[in-house]
């Protein structure tokens, strides 16, 4: 596969924050400490100063990799994370069914490939390449689906608690469909022979989730973390006991929103007034304090404050991260100096940087996950025989339309330079009119708006006419763009690895991982 690369602002596919913190916008500069390129990279290798307990976490990580067979590299990476020149570069992601959208590939083949440019960068250091399960997550409905090309597979189950420790006997039936979809190519077999070992032999989704990730990218030495457990809790439980009992990320948070608000920002998250939940079996719910109490939401259990802060120093893996903790509750527990995410997370880890450093815990490096349109072969002699660019394939089905109308119709279609002319000539109008009578200038320019109406209605006239006589060459854009902007949006966020695994194989991964630039700031397109 070829790689090619455009801006991000081409694709008119990212928010306006985004887009500003890609470009240096000087606003933000207080909302993150470096730079997502190599020089801000070097600065945090500098100044981390990682608190936390490397010995416990390798414990924590060799314990977890006792239920799977793992490359060489992964072991090595995990008792790499003793030295105290080791840090990690950390992805995070919820437990999408057969790994959901594309995009989450995408942000682990980012984090893997910043570890290894980081290690060239600085060789005297070691770089861990990160995939943080969010397996306390409780929204279910989120990650109970995935759509393969025009199938949409379901798992269906009740369940109230952390999806990470949800129970796989139901399965089965999604298995099969998804394998259905695989076929009985080469490429197929094998990935669904990865799948039915995933989901049909490990007891929870965490376990399956870790097992499938580990057989897609071992050979890359990525290390998973499952961060519900009992010892990393522990390691966070100051904080704990502070935030739930002081109460400090809420107006933390509010203050920054406030600023990023005022400057037109969309913000993703909002902080509550205690940012924890309470965990334990199948219940996962929030903490709320009401009537001098602290209260579990929809439960009849309660804690005084003494009581809650000794079930924190007893039970700290009962105290599950809302969204806006998770990231600092990562910071505390792994020597880590980026993270990777997509627009979103960006844009809401920038609401948290108050938060950091009224806890003194060290905000990493924010980069943007590297985007991919993977172009097919057929579409791209689509393109090449329409004479269009490859970014022009970013437009609407519409603009496209009109654009390739311009470029190949002999026709004139734009009445630009008659629509000046006539305004020069009701210019000359309006003067003899007011001359003659100043009442007249109203009636002169109502006059000029509605010949500029009718002119611009003619061209609307043309160009319909236009593209009656060139219907083969706009349907086969209209196709283009539904193969490759499925549901009208980027193809990363509906199609699944599946179609690619089955088409492409191992190539498909391993040309990821030579085609993307995580310090590079471009959009990747890919030609199959």
């Amino acid at each position: 596969m070829k790689a090619k690369y455009i801006s991000y602002q081409e694709t008119h596919a990212f928010s306006k924050l985004v887009l500003d913190y890609v470009n240096e916008n000087d606003f933000l500069k207080s909302f993150y400490s470096y730079r997502p390129d190599i020089n801000g990279l070097k600065a945090a290798i500098e100044n981390r100063n990682f608190t936390g307990n490397r010995l416990a976490l390798v414990e924590v990580l060799k314990n977890q990799y006792q239920k799977i067979n793992p490359n060489e590299l992964v072991l090595n990476n995990i008792q790499l994370l003793e030295k105290p020149n080791t840090f990690t570069v950390t992805t995070g992601h919820q437990l999408n069914l057969f790994t959901g959208p594309l995009y989450f590939i995408y942000k682990i083949v980012s984090t893997i490939n910043l570890a290894l440019e980081l290690k060239l960068a600085f060789p005297d250091q070691n770089f861990v390449p990160i995939y943080w399960m969010a397996t306390e997550d409780h929204d279910f409905e989120e990650i109970n689906h995935v759509n393969v090309e025009d199938a949409h597979i379901r798992w269906t189950q009740k369940t109230t608690g952390a999806t990470g420790r949800l129970d796989t006997k139901s399965i089965t039936e999604a298995v099969n469909a998804y394998k259905g979809y695989l076929g009985i190519s080469e490429n197929g077999k094998k990935l669904a022979k990865i799948i039915e070992k995933a989901y049909l032999t490990h007891a929870n989704l965490a376990d399956a989730t870790q097992y499938l990730v580990n057989s897609l990218f071992d050979k890359y030495g990525l290390v998973i973390v499952n961060a519900d457990d009992s010892k990393l809790k522990k390691q966070f439980a100051a904080i704990i006991k502070k935030d739930i009992t002081e109460r400090h990320s809420e107006k933390n948070i509010k203050a920054s929103s406030a600023e990023l608000d005022k400057k037109g920002y969309k913000t993703q998250v909002n902080g509550r007034e205690i940012n924890f939940f309470y965990l334990k079996n199948d219940l996962r719910e929030r903490i709320v304090f009401q009537d001098n109490r602290y209260k579990i939401n929809h439960t009849e259990i309660s804690f005084s404050k003494d009581e809650i802060l000794d079930e924190i120093n007893q039970y700290p893996e009962r105290f599950s991260p809302n969204v806006v903790m998770r990231p600092l509750y990562q910071e505390s527990i792994l020597p880590n100096i980026a993270y990777i995410g997509g627009g979103a997370e960006v844009s809401y880890w920038m609401q948290l940087k108050a938060n950091f450093d009224f806890y003194k815990v060290d905000f990493p490096v924010l980069l943007l996950r590297n985007s991919v349109l993977l172009i097919d072969k057929r579409s791209t002699e689509n393109i090449y025989s329409l004479g269009l660019k490859f970014e022009d394939v970013f437009l609407s089905i519409d603009e496209l339309k009109e654009k390739w109308i311009k470029q190949n119709s002999d026709a004139k279609l734009c009445l630009t330079d008659e629509k000046q002319a006539i305004n020069a000539i009701f210019e000359k109008i309006k003067l003899q009119a007011y001359k003659a009578d100043k009442t007249l200038d109203a009636s002169t320019e109502s006059a000029k708006i509605k010949t500029d109406k009718l002119l611009s209605n003619l061209e609307k006239k043309l160009l319909r006419a236009e593209k009656r006589k060139h219907e083969t060459a706009l349907n086969q854009i209209e196709n283009l763009k539904n193969r490759l902007f499925p549901k009208q949006t980027l193809q990363e966020r509906v199609f699944n690895i599946a179609p690619m695994y089955v088409n492409y194989g191992e190539d498909f991964l391993s040309s990821l991982i030579e085609n993307l630039e995580p310090l590079g700031g471009d959009f990747t397109i890919l030609l199959a």
